[in-house]
């Protein structure tokens, strides 16, 4: 049976739009009272106007570094008097083919999407331990294991394989303290998650994607993703799911939405 979320205090990296906001807002709609993650100070104020200041609290930080890191999840506490769970759901992509990819952004989807869930981790654990029923969500991608997702993504697809080899490994860790862990693979939905893809390298990514088959799956949204969070951190003490997998399942022909054939 699950649990009533109702009271606790949840961290949402990357929670000012996209997956994040989503989230966010399933919790605060469940009772959840949510500290917010964001490199943005703009996004993050609206987000939290958004949400409601009493249930929103908003910190402006770059989670690829650990001191910020450290610094945002105390005032989050400090805040709200306490810490029930995390969801690392930051991350970036930049399409390019492997031949073409620039040295910085490697980097910075490397530290954003696999660093920074290792630093919000450490950060999250001491604040966690000893709760009643403390939980941490790692937010994969399906691009880490399936072809017919968006092509030109391998470091982001990487990352992503790398935080759940990563969760395996943290989950073990973490069942003596009883936190327990869970990692969301999520397909596609609409967001703007390439809304800052450079134009001419998003239209080599889909030119290519368009060739990996006639058909993609459609009829997701940001909000059974969000769902399928809740779902996880409303376990009951001694429960975890593991790996939980969303992914749209309305197929539907490339051409009709691109008009190529």
């Amino acid at each position: 049976m699950s649990r009533d979320l109702a009271g606790g205090v949840y961290i949402v990296t990357g929670g000012s739009q996209g997956f994040g906001l989503a989230i966010a807002r399933e919790l605060v709609e469940h009772g959840a009272r949510v500290g917010l993650l964001s490199r943005s100070r703009d996004r993050l104020d609206a987000a939290v106007a958004d949400l409601g200041a009493q249930h929103a609290f908003g910190v402006a930080t770059d989670v690829a570094s650990r001191a910020a890191v450290d610094k945002a999840f105390a005032a989050v506490s400090e805040h709200f008097g306490r810490l029930d769970g995390l969801v690392n759901n930051a991350g970036m992509a930049r399409p390019d083919r492997i031949e073409q990819l620039v040295e910085a952004e490697v980097q910075a989807q490397v530290n954003t999407n696999f660093l920074g869930t290792v630093f919000c981790c450490q950060a999250a654990i001491p604040l966690l331990r000893g709760g009643d029923n403390p939980r941490i969500v790692n937010i994969s991608s399906a691009s880490a294991w399936h072809y017919d997702e968006i092509v030109h993504l391998s470091i982001y697809a990487a990352t992503k394989a790398a935080v759940e080899r990563f969760s395996r490994d943290l989950r073990e860790e973490l069942q003596a303290d009883r936190i327990g862990v869970t990692c969301v693979r999520p397909g596609g939905a609409v967001t703007d998650f390439a809304s800052e893809w450079a134009r001419e390298k998003f239209e080599a990514a889909m030119q290519g994607w368009q060739a990996t088959g006639s058909h993609l799956d459609m009829g997701m949204e940001a909000a059974h993703v969000a769902a399928s969070v809740r779902y996880a951190l409303a376990q009951p003490p001694g429960v975890a799911v593991d790996l939980l997998e969303i992914r749209p399942n309305i197929p539907v022909a490339k051409a009709d939405l691109y008009g190529k054939q």
